[in-house]
């Protein structure tokens, strides 16, 4: 399915209207985080989550539990 996107100015920011049905798949409303990730052919999609949260979110998990003491030491 392709989608257009009429890009356009608004106060000096270029910006996209999304249609609603793009609006609910995505679960968006104003003031949500949208992201365009690459992908391997050198396209982009526009996803409502950050390509790699788990991954971050893992990472962060394994650094406060490794340093639980040290960061706890620090919020004092």
């Amino acid at each position: 399915m392709t989608i257009e996107l009429k890009v356009r100015n608004i106060d000096g920011s270029l910006c996209v209207d999304l249609p609603e049905e793009m609006i609910a798949r995505l679960n968006v409303r104003e003031g949500s985080l949208l992201y365009l990730a690459e992908t391997e052919d050198g396209g982009y999609v526009l996803v409502p989550d950050h390509p790699h949260r788990e991954r971050i979110l893992a990472k962060a998990k394994e650094i406060m539990k490794r340093y639980h003491n040290t960061l706890h030491r620090l919020s004092q």
